[in-house]
């Protein structure tokens, strides 16, 4: 993948604590600059202006998932208020690993049908779950009614995204959903692994650098 095809797939990604809104307007730019796909926020920092051409997800639930429900409900409720074009959601990953996938189910499906018009992404934090449960995980979230399923929060001390667990995603869930891959991809080579593996979406944060890294416009 070229430097001029890498970018259309990314979500250029600002989700720090401490971001501030200097910083997630320069985010903003460097991702309209770059020519990514979407810009990744914090629902705090929504309301924002928008460059024509350049999406706007938000996260919810982020990034321990361990919210009610009706908590992530009402999240995406008014993210999709405020215009957004797509919602990262984290999952309770403790309920998938105990396999309690009903309940993973029901908690993306309160998230759907509070932002029905919205594209939605169901973050299963792969690197904490089985082999098992990242299957049961992306049934539950298809299931659910889900768009996307997606790797990690980049926030989780067990890791990132990984090729193994992309492909078992991308096998689970087919053509059905897309599958994005995101926490821990740092250079070209870690982003067409995953593309590699079946992810038609990378969350970066390093955009320009892993940009950077790729083979100029034209080369193959």
């Amino acid at each position: 993948m070229n430097a001029a095809a890498l970018p259309r797939i990314v979500d250029h990604t600002l989700l720090q604590p401490t971001a501030t809104r200097a910083e997630v307007e320069a985010a903003i730019a460097e991702a309209a600059a770059l020519g990514a796909y979407s810009v990744c926020l914090s629902p705090s920092m929504v309301p924002v202006e928008m460059p024509e051409g350049l999406k706007l997800a938000v996260v919810v639930g982020f990034p321990s998932g361990k919210h009610h429900s009706e908590i992530k409900a009402a999240e995406a409720r008014l993210a999709a208020s405020h215009g957004v074009d797509e919602i990262d959601m984290v999952i309770d990953v403790g309920a998938a690993i105990e396999g309690r996938f009903d309940a993973v189910e029901a908690d993306v499906r309160a998230v759907r049908e509070a932002a029905p018009d919205v594209v939605l992404k169901v973050i299963i934090e792969s690197a904490a779950l089985s082999d098992e449960a990242i299957v049961g995980a992306s049934r539950a979230a298809e299931a659910a009614g889900a768009d996307f399923v997606k790797t990690s929060t980049g926030f989780h001390p067990s890791g990132g995204a990984s090729a193994h667990a992309v492909r078992l995603m991308k096998e689970t869930v087919g053509d059905r959903l897309e599958v994005k891959a995101s926490g821990g991809i740092r250079s070209h080579d870690d982003a067409e692994a995953m593309t590699a593996a079946g992810a038609t979406r990378l969350g970066l944060s390093s955009t320009r650098a892993i940009v950077e890294g790729a083979e100029p416009a034209g080369s193959y």
